[in-house]
């Protein structure tokens, strides 16, 4: 595997994780967007100003929602995002201790078989 094959698959071990927030029922989604969506536009300029994040991933999930990983390095915190199609972007998950990683698992492939 090249690195970038390496590093999609870890984005997308997260985005997974992520996606499956989505099998919740439709009432529990919309108390929780209540409490934490906004205007994409200030929701990125909340992440970068406090905690200094900047984007690290994207991808697109079901219905046409736009899945954002947000990192730092600096203050090593980290925030995926969905934004609905009508702009609103919702804090879906956060934590701590973000790390950039490009393992080499090459050594897997070995496991496979």
């Amino acid at each position: 595997m090249t690195k970038t094959q390496l590093m999609m698959s870890l984005y997308a071990t997260l985005i997974g994780a992520a996606l499956a927030l989505f099998a919740l029922p439709a009432h529990a989604q919309q108390g929780a967007q209540q409490a934490a969506c906004g205007p994409r536009g200030d929701m990125v300029a909340k992440l970068s100003s406090q905690f200094g994040e900047t984007r690290r991933g994207i991808g697109i999930g079901k219905k046409n929602r736009v899945l954002e990983v947000f990192a730092s390095e600096a203050t090593g915190t980290w925030t995926i995002t969905v934004t609905l199609t009508d702009g609103r972007m919702c804090l879906v998950a956060s934590g701590q201790a973000w790390e950039d990683r490009m393992d080499d698992l090459a050594y897997l492939a070995d496991a496979e078989t």
